[in-house]
């Protein structure tokens, strides 16, 4: 008896881990955006600010490559140079819509069965800027087409993410270098 409630407790807990890691939650506060187009979102983007997080400690220089999976999904390819390490760094990744196709919300997993939110909070009409917001208020991107933006966009994405609620003052701006701006 003793082996049997072990047992239930031992996969209650797993079952409850695998639960958390597939998460992929939309913040309070958020919409992605509607009427989203995939075919337009594809190709790559560069990093312009994030809220510096865990997976991308040390990294500079950072973009990000989306392609059509054959299952349907996007593939994701992150590329960065760690400063630390003195190396280029590569993720790959996957990701599928959460709701519908024409909406930006997605989960996006780099990591076997464990995903994270990507939800598209802001994208101007031509597909150039983005605002991505992860499953928390830890999580924060702008991306844009080219490695720099000029001011008046960026503090048109910094001002939409005050609006939702995260703390702009966190958003790090010191990932693509001088170079990659001329």
């Amino acid at each position: 008896m003793k082996l049997f409630k072990l047992l239930t407790a031992l996969y209650a807990s797993l079952s409850s881990i695998a639960l958390l890691g597939c998460q992929t939650k939309i913040p309070q506060g958020i919409e992605p955006v509607m009427n989203f187009q995939a075919n337009k979102y594809l190709g790559k983007w560069y990093e312009i600010a994030r809220i510096n997080n865990k997976f991308e400690k040390s990294m500079t220089q950072v973009t990000a490559d989306y392609s059509l999976r054959d299952d349907g999904g996007i593939k994701v390819v992150n590329r960065g140079f760690n400063t630390v390490s003195q190396k280029w760094a590569e993720s790959v990744g996957k990701a599928y819509f959460v709701k519908s196709p024409n909406i930006g919300a997605l989960k996006v997993s780099f990591f076997g069965p464990f995903y994270g939110g990507y939800n598209i909070v802001k994208l101007d009409e031509d597909y150039q800027t983005v605002l991505v917001a992860g499953s928390s208020k830890e999580y924060l991107w702008i991306l844009s087409r080219k490695p720099c933006i000029s001011e008046e966009i960026k503090q048109a994405y910094v001002k939409k993410a005050a609006e939702i609620g995260y703390d702009t003052s966190l958003l790090n701006f010191d990932i693509q270098t001088e170079a990659n701006c001329l």
